[in-house]
């Protein structure tokens, strides 16, 4: 069996190709422009003339050899015996002590530690602390594309592949969530009722004024930033905005979709910046959910909506994806945690979505982010000058590696507004 790419720059010999192994393959060496061709005809390797890479267990000192783990030949799901080894003098996972970086990539790339049972946290999402890669220190680290390059470096060193590990180019995409599209204006009767009798039971004399102020013209609603995310647009920056339109809950708290001063803003967004679905709470799990409020969305802006990240970033594999694809997501931006800042896929690259349940490579891509503002000040609880250091840090991680600097802010989290306050100078 063979699996062929045009222009052969090198030929490996594997015992079994599986898609798994084809998956890991291509984001190692694709991004490079190196094509090469699997054989697990042992003849037609020993005999064909093109530089060689042996990743099997056949033994030979004839061509440069790495014997390999059986994660990528395999197509169940199952806990892996996991340490931490080196390869190349860069840290990686051994396998049932088979120290092997092409299996640890598409353990880390495929977040196959996410299919396996682990303890939710509030809101039923994967914890970052029970992360390979929180454990072993690693993810603050572009972690599978440092694998990738120790890869092609040693192939390089032993004249296998003829040049050196390059960085792809870096772009800078801001993006941001609405769940909130205004703290007081446009609000219905029962919610501005309701509200105000929450401040009067406080005694919050200050947000009682606030609301009558903004109500009456005379100053700005506290999270109508949108002249603002319009200008970063403006500035020539690939903005993204997620809109929340789901009906209202515990959780969802937007203004409804029939509003029309909403869908005009909506409308007057779309005009700048690409608009996605910030699915509603209980939508990670339910299809009729993600499709209700994907279709509410293209009734506004008159367009197809193809991208989306989840509210409260709730992602649970493959179920949410699942239903992405039948509701013609075809791009989604959920994959980073919400407790820790850092890499949950190991990479910034944009990548397809690998469902491990049935061993298939997807067309969703997936467009993973470095960190969200809620992180750095609500849970981490990082100072201004504490934010802006971890972000540049985050950032010059990304350029030695290349992929796209994402990151998700709020339209409520850049006025400086309460515990805000200072931290539109992270933003910019």
């Amino acid at each position: 069996m063979f699996h062929y790419f045009e222009g052969i720059d090198l030929i490996i010999y594997v015992e079994h190709i599986s898609e798994r192994l084809i998956y890991t393959f291509d984001f190692i060496f694709k991004a490079q422009d190196i094509s090469y061709h699997l054989t697990n005809d042992l003849n037609h390797f020993l005999k064909c003339d093109e530089t060689k890479f042996n990743y099997s267990s056949y033994p030979s000192d004839d061509f440069l050899s790495l014997s390999p783990a059986e994660l990528l030949f395999d197509e169940t799901i199952q806990v892996q015996k996991l340490s931490k080894s080196a390869f190349e003098s860069i840290e990686c996972l051994s396998f049932n002590q088979i120290t092997d970086p092409i299996a640890s990539i598409f353990y880390v790339l495929t977040r196959y530690e996410e299919y396996l049972e682990f303890t939710p946290d509030e809101h039923e999402r994967f914890r970052a602390t029970q992360s390979v890669q929180y454990k072993y220190g690693w993810l603050n680290q572009l972690i599978c594309d440092r694998w990738a390059k120790a890869i092609i470096d040693f192939l390089h060193k032993n004249n296998v592949v003829d040049k050196p590990f390059t960085k792809s180019a870096t772009q800078i995409i801001p993006t941001f969530d609405i769940d909130n599209s205004f703290a007081y204006l446009h609000k219905n009767g029962w919610r501005r009722i309701v509200s105000t009798a929450k401040d009067l039971l406080k005694r919050d004399k200050k947000r009682l004024q606030e609301r009558k102020d903004v109500l009456d013209g005379k100053t700005t609603d506290p999270y109508d930033t949108f002249s603002y995310i319009e200008s970063i647009a403006k500035g020539g920056f690939a903005v993204r905005l997620f809109w929340h339109l789901g009906d209202y809950a515990k959780f969802d708290k937007n203004l409804s979709y029939l509003s029309e001063p909403h869908r005009q803003l909506i409308q007057r967004m779309s005009d700048t910046c690409q608009i996605g679905i910030h699915p509603s709470y209980a939508s990670n799990s339910n299809f009729f959910l993600l499709n209700v409020e994907t279709k509410r969305l293209q009734e506004i802006v008159k367009k197809p909506i193809t991208t989306a990240r989840q509210h409260f970033l709730k992602l649970r594999f493959p179920e949410t994806y699942t239903n992405y694809l039948a509701a013609g997501i075809e791009d989604d931006y959920t994959l980073g945690f919400a407790q820790k800042i850092g890499f949950r896929a190991g990479t910034l690259r944009a990548h397809n979505w690998f469902n491990l349940k049935n061993n298939t490579r997807t067309t969703l891509t997936l467009h993973p982010f470095a960190y969200m503002d809620g992180t750095l000040l609500e849970y981490e609880k990082m100072t201004v000058t504490e934010a802006k250091n971890k972000v540049e840090a985050l950032y010059k991680e990304t350029i030695k590696f290349g992929g796209d600097f994402i990151f998700l802010w709020h339209n409520e989290t850049i006025n400086d507004y309460k515990h805000w306050k200072g931290w539109t100078e992270v933003l910019e």
